[in-house]
């Protein structure tokens, strides 16, 4: 049986769930662990409802004008935690700190739960990739394992998920990074 393991991003109104911020973008895309093979990919956006905090618009350039004719996050919800409960690995650049705890808060608003999945941060497990071992940036990530980074596609969830999946498994591979509980040693 082979594992499936899901890049995560999303792109919101703003930084802080807590404060009502909304995802108005997400992205997932599922490999097979043991082969590298890319399965599928899932990319929606929402309409907020809310009014998008302009310096997150500045990094992510999704106006609400955008965003009118999408649809609700809370009709999707549930299908989407479906696709993601499909997965035994999840691997999300800032992760821990940032995406699954946005989806979490914000799924639960649905009344919708998500499964508890091991969870990979490449910002977090890839201290190793900046000389001073800071939390890198997706870019310098990506540097760091030989892939270029387009400045122009950044920030775009599937363009995000997609070349941070290129660099968890190019680390393990090539470093032995990401190595994850149920692999044995």
């Amino acid at each position: 049986m082979s594992t499936i393991v899901g890049g995560i991003d999303i792109e919101s109104t703003g930084l802080d769930f807590m404060s009502g911020h909304k995802i108005i973008e997400i992205a997932i895309t599922r490999y097979e662990l043991e082969t590298r093979s890319h399965i599928d990919s899932l990319e929606m956006r929402f309409n907020p409802r809310r009014n998008i905090d302009p310096k997150a618009q500045a990094v992510h350039g999704i106006s609400l004008e955008d965003l009118a004719a999408e649809p609700l996050l809370a009709d999707h919800a549930k299908d989407i935690a479906a696709y993601m409960g499909e997965c035994r690995v999840w691997v999300a650049h800032n992760g821990e700190a940032f995406d699954i705890p946005f989806i979490r808060h914000e799924f639960s608003g649905y009344g919708v739960k998500l499964p508890e999945v091991h969870l990979v941060d490449s910002m977090l497990d890839g201290l190793w990739a900046t000389e001073d071992g800071k939390r890198p940036r997706l870019e310098e990530l990506a540097f760091a394992l030989g892939f270029v980074y387009d400045r122009e596609k950044a920030h775009s969830a599937l363009y995000d998920t997609d070349l941070m999946m290129q660099c968890f498994f190019k680390a393990r591979e090539k470093y032995g990074f990401f190595k994850l509980p149920f692999e044995s040693a």
